[in-house]
């Protein structure tokens, strides 16, 4: 797998960067690409976190993206949102020049990447609700073919109301939003599951058993499926053995979290014309 490391994506941020990974063997063919967006509770986290699990998709004829934004308490909410639509609009402006199928995007994340990737796939798919955010969408409804999201928060009122009873979700609220009581207009533009309309686009959607942040996977799942948006689900019972808990999906040496990865590949070569199978 080659590594294009570092590559800035705003000239104006030092900080805006993005590391690409892609088979060497394909060098030469425009990608499908996944923008895999990191999580740590919007204050800590970094793309390099995500070189490994990156190298392992890319071998499926990917770029994988792995992209830095700015954390929190520094820049709180929406700066991460912004930064990232710009990042995309980066990748389908120079997609030529990086070797990238700018019509076969799909957007991944992890915890709060997960809400990042879903909130951004939102705000390409739904000109109302981005209208109401006061941003553009850095690239068009038809280059997004799907998104995968493990483990992420989407119902704003359901964090702030765990940050009651939880000192470290008390702290990611107080971070991103910068106030433990934010408004309702703040959190309704956060929320996703309220939002979803059936321009949504194809979701793999997954979490733990004994994920604190399980109840909102199931929520947004089902608010995809109301809509008649397909999406592909990987729940456990309550009764599962071993108990499955935050992030498991990155633990590969668990049988879980293979069949996750194994699971996620097959939903990315249903939503993609890879260059490997060309």
């Amino acid at each position: 797998i080659r590594t294009q490391a570092a590559i800035r994506y705003d000239s104006n941020d030092p900080h805006a960067l993005l590391d690409i990974y892609r088979p060497a063997s394909l060098d030469g063919h425009a990608l499908p690409i996944v923008v895999w967006i990191h999580g740590g509770g919007y204050v800590a986290g970094s793309r390099t976190d995500m070189a490994n699990y990156a190298r392992i998709l890319a071998a499926g004829g990917y770029a994988v993206v792995a992209v830095d934004y700015p954390l929190a308490p520094e820049n709180p909410y929406p700066a991460p949102v912004i930064a990232l639509n710009r990042a995309l609009a980066f990748l389908s402006d120079d997609a030529a020049r990086l070797q990238l199928d700018r019509n076969q995007f799909v957007l991944a994340g992890d915890s709060a990447g997960a809400q990042l990737a879903a909130q951004i796939a939102l705000l390409i798919s739904s000109p109302a609700y981005a209208t109401s955010t006061g941003m553009h969408p850095g690239i068009e409804r038809s280059q997004l073919l799907g998104t995968v999201l493990f483990c992420g928060p989407y119902d704003g009122r359901l964090i702030v109301s765990e940050a009651s009873s939880s000192k470290l979700a008390r702290a990611f609220v107080w971070s991103y939003f910068g106030s433990l009581d934010p408004s309702p207009s703040t959190l309704d533009a956060f929320s996703i599951v309220p939002h979803v309309t059936r321009a949504f686009p194809p979701s793999f959607i997954s979490v733990g058993n004994v994920d604190a942040l399980a109840p909102q996977s199931y929520a947004l799942a089902h608010a995809l499926q109301q809509q008649g948006v397909y999406a592909e689900t990987l729940f456990y019972p309550m009764s599962h053995q071993p108990p499955l808990d935050h992030e498991y999906q990155f633990d590969l040496g668990a049988p879980d979290a293979n069949e996750s990865l194994k699971r996620m590949q097959a939903f990315l070569r249903g939503l993609t014309a890879p260059a490997i199978d060309r």
